[in-house]
């Protein structure tokens, strides 16, 4: 399933960021999501997470990880279902590129290896932030329910 038709500027808000990757690249890339994608992340979760955690610049972004995880892991079973696609594409792209060693900057180079994953995981947590709380909000009721 590929976002393009789906996609428009009206349907997210970037933000002003000004970061060392573009918005027009990681747009790009969400559009080029597919069903598979999700599945390529959902198996690669321990290895995603390890990164986020072993990594220092991006040890802050490992609760949000494990949130991202969750809401994927809600919306393949079923019993999360109104997210947008583009926000799954978002988490998608995001994830991919975190696990992806060789991105625009390699993550083997010290001191600036990991500036591009934070600027993707900055990005996409611009457009989908009111999603995350909503699920936020979501997982908190549920609780509460049981």
């Amino acid at each position: 399933m590929s976002l393009k038709g789906i996609f428009s500027k009206s349907n997210y808000n970037p933000g002003n960021r000004d970061s060392g990757v573009s918005e027009e690249y990681v747009e790009e890339e969400v559009v080029k999501i597919k069903g598979g994608d999700v599945e390529i992340v959902m198996d690669n979760e321990e290895a995603i997470s390890d990164k986020l955690s072993n990594a220092s610049p991006l040890r802050k972004y490992t609760e949000l990880g494990k949130i991202m995880f969750a809401m994927l892991k809600d919306v393949k079973k079923g019993s999360y279902p109104n997210v947008p696609w583009f926000t799954i594409a978002s988490i998608v792209v995001a994830l991919l590129y975190i696990l992806n060693p060789f991105d625009l900057v390699p993550d083997f180079i010290p001191g600036i290896g990991y500036i591009d994953d934070l600027a993707v995981l900055s990005i996409s947590m611009g457009w989908i932030e009111t999603d995350l709380h909503k699920y936020l909000d979501w997982r908190l009721a549920e609780n509460e329910k049981a």
